[in-house]
């Protein structure tokens, strides 16, 4: 069965993949290809769904994950006995051929990276939280450390909620404007008391002021666009008790 999912021109070279709903064993609400382990889904379920995501991308590889926590910790996977540990962290890095790494989202923002040259990638959980605590920074620290250079680095935005569906209070808008003034540019005028929010703009201005020079943004929105993509805040909004998890994922062969 081919099971959809978006690819990025930057990242050609290395196995990877931003899946959505499609393509699964799941039912209901999490229909169908849930893949979060938190998600009060079947774990059978889950588990088929994320081998049909490994089989798409990197047949027999070891699915890497962490225990998302919205910060910005990043973690190096060297081989197959870390896997089991599933860390608290929201990023990981690998120069190891036959992991990928895997990074859940329902709405926050999937961040992909190569250095295809040095064999290093990475992947990054970067909901707002992070996205502000340098989540992005911190994973390309890391593939440094490895032996990456963040000149070479390649990064992919992929399916997140996008700007017109992501309302926000002033005081959220407040806390990035205090942050850095510049951060302005990234808010639209909304009703009263409340602005529109551009996390993806956000998240690859960091990755540019870090010094990343290849950066593409998908565009998918995850709250607007419910057959193809969950969504944590269409799931609130509609009074649903439970959502599903898409995952993104790169690996090296």
């Amino acid at each position: 069965m081919t099971i959809p999912f978006v690819t990025a021109p930057t990242l050609a070279g290395a196995p990877h993949g931003f899946f959505g709903r499609r393509g699964g064993v799941s039912a209901g609400q999490l229909a169908s290809l849930n893949c979060g382990l938190g998600s009060g889904d079947d774990p059978a379920l889950i588990a088929e769904n994320r081998r049909r995501v490994t089989d798409a991308i990197l047949p027999g590889a070891a699915l890497a994950g962490v225990y998302q926590v919205h910060g910005n910790r990043c973690v190096t996977v060297d081989d197959a006995t870390d896997l089991a540990q599933r860390a608290e962290a929201d990023a990981l890095v690998t120069r190891t051929p036959g992991i990928l790494l895997g990074i859940l989202t329902a709405d926050c923002v999937p961040v992909l990276f190569a250095d295809t040259t040095a064999g290093i990638v990475g992947a990054a959980h970067a909901g707002w939280k992070g996205a502000i605590a340098g989540v992005t920074d911190a994973t390309i620290d890391a593939m440094e450390r490895l032996g990456a250079d963040r000149a070479r680095i390649a990064v992919a935005i992929g399916p997140c909620i996008a700007r017109a569906s992501y309302e926000v209070d002033q005081a959220f808008a407040e806390r990035f404007v205090t942050d850095d003034p510049a951060n302005e540019h990234f808010f639209a005028a909304g009703r009263p008391g409340h602005a529109m929010f551009d996390i993806a703009a956000y998240v690859a201005a960091r990755l540019a002021r870090a010094g990343v020079t290849r950066i593409a943004i998908g565009g998918q929105d995850t709250y607007a666009d419910a057959d193809d993509y969950f969504s944590y805040r269409r799931a609130c909004h509609m009074g649903e008790d439970g959502y599903g998890r898409q995952l993104s994922v790169i690996g090296l062969d």
